[in-house]
């Protein structure tokens, strides 16, 4: 029987000293945490720092797109070194795994990325992921590397999603850790702030939205500060940060790529009655469709929207968003099959 699935997901303001410079004491500290769970786990490292470590090099650094993919050009070697280093006590190997959006977006590559990660795992090798900076395309970059962290435990069937931050957790209104979230309401939505950390591009509110993917697709998340004295050892044994519970669910791997790989090209919002449907498992009919909000063709992933703040779902659209509007209160009229819909 194969081991379950942890992913890592370790920030720039967690991985960096002040000056972008790798903090090699905190990556021996993981390296030695994650080499205890390394017998238990299948794991996945995805680590943000690369533009942090490189931009030092680049004169007169200001930020701008090309600066970045530069830093990143020139600091991906350097960090992935410091890792190399951390874990050859333990006698772990490590893999340097660039990622771009297309390698989700696109089934057949995500399944030949899923491929290669578990040869890696056969011969015991953790891979260490990150964005492909140097040519991701600004419309395909992943928002942060709480996305792409999530994408793979969600693709993957990840057992838990540990996603480190430069905080203890989500804080409420008194500034008192939440340790734990059943259900990703609004009340809960409304407690992150908009803040980020000077050196990453995530927020506390990102990282709500990325564990309400991944926890509706069966992922437990624990949001944590991995600076604390054996923080992912804690994290993991849950005892330390916002731990976020995983739902039960019967969705197939297919759904669970569609849900977190799928990029959506259009979006539509649904009626009250269209939604009481798909949470009942039922195809999406015309009739139920109150607007279109972003157009898309036939075959595209659509984000559906209903009565709350956040998506509900996505679909593979059977028909495009202009045959849509010429029929749009047409009865028996299939928008998406069930077959097609993840309601996260």
């Amino acid at each position: 029987m194969e081991k379950p699935i942890l992913v890592f997901k370790v920030g720039t303001a967690s991985i960096t000293t002040a000056d972008g410079t790798p903090d090699v004491s905190l990556i021996a500290s993981f390296a030695r945490q994650i080499a205890q769970l390394h017998n238990e786990f299948r794991i996945v490292i995805v680590s943000s720092g690369a533009v942090g470590t490189g931009k030092k090099f680049i004169k007169n650094y200001a930020g701008k797109l090309v600066e970045r993919k530069a830093a990143a050009a020139i600091g991906n070697p350097i960090l992935i070194n410091k890792y190399a280093d951390a874990f050859a006590p333990f006698n772990i190997p490590i893999a340097q795994s660039l990622c771009e959006r297309l390698h989700f977006s696109n089934r057949t590559q995500f399944l030949q990325l899923k491929e290669t990660y578990n040869e890696l795992w056969r011969n015991g090798i953790i891979p260490i992921a990150n964005e492909n900076d140097v040519v991701s395309n600004y419309e395909l970059k992943f928002s942060d590397n709480d996305e792409l962290a999530t994408l793979i435990a969600v693709g993957f069937g990840a057992k838990i999603l540990l996603i480190g931050t430069s905080v203890e957790g989500l804080l409420d209104g008194d500034g008192k850790l939440v340790k734990k979230i059943l259900n990703f309401d609004e009340q809960i939505l409304e407690m992150a702030t908009h803040e980020k950390s000077a050196a990453g591009l995530g927020g506390m509110r990102s990282k709500l939205a990325f564990a309400r993917l991944a926890t509706s697709m069966g992922t437990k998340v624990v949001i944590f500060n991995p600076r604390e004295e054996d923080g992912l050892i804690k994290a993991e044994m849950g005892i330390t940060g916002t731990q976020c519970e995983p739902r039960n669910t019967s969705a197939s791997q297919r759904k669970k790529w569609l849900a977190g790989g799928g990029v959506a090209t259009g979006s539509i919002k649904v009626d009250k009655g269209a939604e009481g449907a798909l949470q009942n498992c039922k195809s999406l009919l015309a009739v139920g469709v109150e607007k279109i909000i972003l157009p898309f063709e036939k075959g595209d992933v659509i984000e559906i929207r209903g009565t709350s703040k956040l998506p509900i779902g996505v679909a593979i659209a059977k028909i495009s968003s202009k045959e849509l509007e010429n029929r749009l209160k047409e009865k028996n009229l299939e928008v998406a099959n069930v077959d097609g819909i993840v309601i996260l």
